[in-house]
Protein backbone atom coordinates (compact mmCIF):
# COMPACT_ATOMS: atom_id res chain seq x y z
CA UNK A 1 0.00 0.00 0.00
CA UNK A 2 1.27 3.29 -0.94
CA UNK A 3 2.27 5.61 1.96
CA UNK A 4 0.13 8.98 1.59
CA UNK A 5 3.21 10.98 2.17
CA UNK A 6 5.48 9.77 -1.17
CA UNK A 7 5.80 12.20 -3.66
CA UNK A 8 2.89 11.31 -6.66
CA UNK A 9 3.85 12.48 -10.35
CA UNK A 10 0.64 12.52 -11.39
CA UNK A 11 -2.03 14.30 -9.58
CA UNK A 12 -1.23 18.03 -11.10
CA UNK A 13 -4.47 17.88 -13.58
CA UNK A 14 -6.43 16.61 -10.56
CA UNK A 15 -5.64 19.40 -8.38
CA UNK A 16 -5.56 22.08 -10.83
CA UNK A 17 -9.44 20.99 -11.91
CA UNK A 18 -9.75 21.95 -8.55
CA UNK A 19 -9.51 25.91 -8.95
CA UNK A 20 -13.41 26.19 -9.40
CA UNK A 21 -14.22 25.20 -6.28
CA UNK A 22 -11.44 28.26 -4.51
CA UNK A 23 -14.00 31.35 -4.39
CA UNK A 24 -12.96 34.88 -4.50
CA UNK A 25 -14.29 37.45 -2.66
CA UNK A 26 -14.89 35.51 0.39
CA UNK A 27 -15.15 39.00 2.29
CA UNK A 28 -18.22 40.41 0.27
CA UNK A 29 -21.92 39.65 -0.12
CA UNK A 30 -21.88 38.55 -3.83
CA UNK A 31 -25.18 38.70 -6.18
CA UNK A 32 -23.32 35.69 -8.39
CA UNK A 33 -20.06 33.91 -7.19
CA UNK A 34 -17.19 33.76 -8.97
CA UNK A 35 -14.17 31.18 -8.63
CA UNK A 36 -10.29 30.80 -9.46
CA UNK A 37 -11.04 28.64 -12.71
CA UNK A 38 -13.40 31.29 -13.51
CA UNK A 39 -11.39 34.25 -13.13
CA UNK A 40 -7.89 32.84 -14.44
CA UNK A 41 -9.91 32.18 -18.11
CA UNK A 42 -10.96 35.48 -18.24
CA UNK A 43 -7.47 37.36 -16.83
CA UNK A 44 -6.13 34.77 -19.97
CA UNK A 45 -8.07 36.25 -22.39
CA UNK A 46 -7.73 40.12 -21.33
CA UNK A 47 -3.86 39.10 -21.21
CA UNK A 48 -3.83 38.08 -24.50
CA UNK A 49 -5.93 40.93 -25.64
CA UNK A 50 -3.37 43.82 -23.47
CA UNK A 51 -0.30 41.81 -25.17
CA UNK A 52 -1.76 42.03 -28.95
CA UNK A 53 -2.40 45.82 -28.37
CA UNK A 54 0.82 46.25 -27.42
CA UNK A 55 2.28 44.74 -30.60
CA UNK A 56 0.12 45.91 -32.70
CA UNK A 57 -0.41 49.15 -31.49
CA UNK A 58 2.51 50.04 -29.54
CA UNK A 59 5.06 48.34 -31.41
CA UNK A 60 6.06 45.88 -28.43
CA UNK A 61 7.35 42.41 -28.60
CA UNK A 62 5.25 40.14 -26.53
CA UNK A 63 5.21 36.71 -26.83
CA UNK A 64 1.23 36.48 -26.79
CA UNK A 65 0.68 32.86 -26.44
CA UNK A 66 2.98 32.74 -23.45
CA UNK A 67 1.78 35.60 -21.55
CA UNK A 68 -1.87 34.04 -22.41
CA UNK A 69 -0.64 30.41 -20.43
CA UNK A 70 1.06 32.25 -17.59
CA UNK A 71 -2.05 34.13 -17.11
CA UNK A 72 -4.14 31.41 -17.01
CA UNK A 73 -1.98 29.80 -14.37
CA UNK A 74 -1.47 32.63 -12.28
CA UNK A 75 -4.03 31.85 -9.28
CA UNK A 76 -3.22 27.92 -9.26
CA UNK A 77 -1.62 27.57 -6.32
CA UNK A 78 -4.62 28.94 -4.07
CA UNK A 79 -5.49 25.41 -4.57
CA UNK A 80 -3.08 25.03 -1.50
CA UNK A 81 -3.16 28.32 -0.05
CA UNK A 82 -7.03 29.42 -0.68
CA UNK A 83 -7.79 33.21 -1.88
CA UNK A 84 -6.28 35.50 0.72
CA UNK A 85 -8.06 38.66 0.75
CA UNK A 86 -6.09 41.78 -0.66
CA UNK A 87 -6.54 43.87 2.19
CA UNK A 88 -5.34 41.00 4.22
CA UNK A 89 -2.50 40.49 1.72
CA UNK A 90 -1.51 43.78 1.31
CA UNK A 91 -1.77 44.99 4.95
CA UNK A 92 2.03 45.68 5.44
CA UNK A 93 5.62 44.12 3.65
CA UNK A 94 6.09 41.64 6.73
CA UNK A 95 2.85 39.81 5.28
CA UNK A 96 3.18 40.65 1.76
CA UNK A 97 6.60 38.79 1.79
CA UNK A 98 5.53 35.74 3.54
CA UNK A 99 2.60 35.21 1.22
CA UNK A 100 5.05 35.45 -1.73
CA UNK A 101 7.28 32.93 -0.21
CA UNK A 102 4.22 30.58 1.03
CA UNK A 103 2.87 30.82 -2.79
CA UNK A 104 6.58 29.96 -3.51
CA UNK A 105 6.44 27.22 -1.76
CA UNK A 106 2.87 26.15 -3.13
CA UNK A 107 4.53 26.60 -6.85
CA UNK A 108 6.87 24.00 -5.72
CA UNK A 109 4.43 21.65 -3.99
CA UNK A 110 2.03 21.67 -7.45
CA UNK A 111 5.30 21.06 -9.65
CA UNK A 112 6.07 18.15 -7.43
CA UNK A 113 2.73 16.68 -8.77
CA UNK A 114 4.23 16.28 -12.31
CA UNK A 115 6.68 13.80 -13.83
CA UNK A 116 9.85 14.91 -14.02
CA UNK A 117 9.85 15.09 -18.06
CA UNK A 118 7.02 17.75 -17.77
CA UNK A 119 7.87 19.72 -14.78
CA UNK A 120 10.14 21.90 -16.82
CA UNK A 121 7.95 23.07 -19.24
CA UNK A 122 5.18 23.75 -16.25
CA UNK A 123 7.78 25.49 -14.20
CA UNK A 124 7.98 27.89 -16.66
CA UNK A 125 4.71 28.72 -16.68
CA UNK A 126 3.62 28.87 -12.94
CA UNK A 127 7.00 29.93 -12.00
CA UNK A 128 8.02 32.05 -14.80
CA UNK A 129 11.43 33.78 -14.36
CA UNK A 130 11.97 34.20 -18.42
CA UNK A 131 8.91 36.76 -18.18
CA UNK A 132 10.08 40.79 -18.55
CA UNK A 133 8.75 43.49 -16.43
CA UNK A 134 6.50 44.47 -18.97
CA UNK A 135 4.92 40.98 -19.53
CA UNK A 136 4.63 40.80 -15.97
CA UNK A 137 2.52 44.35 -15.68
CA UNK A 138 0.22 42.86 -18.19
CA UNK A 139 -0.59 40.12 -16.37
CA UNK A 140 -1.14 42.20 -13.54
CA UNK A 141 -3.18 44.52 -15.40
CA UNK A 142 -5.11 41.94 -16.66
CA UNK A 143 -6.12 40.57 -12.87
CA UNK A 144 -7.05 44.20 -11.95
CA UNK A 145 -9.16 44.87 -15.13
CA UNK A 146 -10.74 41.52 -14.39
CA UNK A 147 -11.20 42.21 -10.74
CA UNK A 148 -12.67 45.46 -12.16
CA UNK A 149 -15.35 43.65 -14.32
CA UNK A 150 -16.30 41.53 -11.18
CA UNK A 151 -17.32 45.41 -9.42
CA UNK A 152 -19.08 46.01 -12.43
CA UNK A 153 -21.02 43.23 -12.55
CA UNK A 154 -22.27 43.18 -9.26
CA UNK A 155 -23.06 46.81 -9.69
CA UNK A 156 -25.16 45.96 -12.69
CA UNK A 157 -26.60 43.57 -10.56
CA UNK A 158 -27.98 46.25 -7.85
CA UNK A 159 -24.99 45.29 -5.68
CA UNK A 160 -23.82 48.13 -3.77
CA UNK A 161 -21.25 45.79 -1.85
CA UNK A 162 -18.68 46.43 -4.65
CA UNK A 163 -18.55 50.22 -4.94
CA UNK A 164 -14.98 51.19 -3.02
CA UNK A 165 -13.90 47.92 -4.22
CA UNK A 166 -14.93 49.52 -8.01
CA UNK A 167 -12.79 52.57 -7.20
CA UNK A 168 -9.68 51.08 -5.34
CA UNK A 169 -9.19 48.58 -8.40
CA UNK A 170 -9.61 51.54 -10.94
CA UNK A 171 -6.97 54.02 -9.18
CA UNK A 172 -5.31 50.66 -9.31
CA UNK A 173 -4.96 50.22 -12.32
CA UNK A 174 -4.28 53.67 -13.58
CA UNK A 175 -1.08 53.70 -11.07
CA UNK A 176 -0.08 50.53 -12.76
CA UNK A 177 0.98 52.88 -15.84
CA UNK A 178 0.39 50.35 -18.84
CA UNK A 179 -0.58 51.89 -21.67
CA UNK A 180 -2.12 48.55 -23.03
CA UNK A 181 -4.79 48.59 -19.85
CA UNK A 182 -6.08 52.11 -20.37
CA UNK A 183 -6.65 51.37 -23.78
CA UNK A 184 -8.91 47.92 -22.66
CA UNK A 185 -10.13 50.35 -19.94
CA UNK A 186 -11.58 53.02 -22.47
CA UNK A 187 -12.57 50.68 -25.82
CA UNK A 188 -14.00 47.74 -23.95
CA UNK A 189 -14.74 48.11 -20.55
CA UNK A 190 -17.93 50.40 -21.08
CA UNK A 191 -19.81 47.43 -22.65
CA UNK A 192 -19.95 45.71 -19.50
CA UNK A 193 -22.19 48.03 -18.42
CA UNK A 194 -25.17 46.48 -21.32
CA UNK A 195 -27.21 43.60 -21.34
CA UNK A 196 -27.40 40.90 -23.87
CA UNK A 197 -29.93 42.84 -26.16
CA UNK A 198 -27.50 45.80 -26.28
CA UNK A 199 -24.07 44.08 -27.35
Amino acid sequence: MEHVNERRNDTFFAMTSRMKYIERWALMRNSVKENISEHSLEVAMIGLCLANLGNIRLGKNYNTEHLAVVAMYHDCTEIITGDMPTPVKYENEDIKNEYKRIEKRAAFRMLNKLPDDLRPVYENIIIPDDLDKDSKKIIKAADKISAYIKCVEEENNGNSEFRCAKESTYKAIVELDCEEANIFMKEFIPAYSKNLDEL
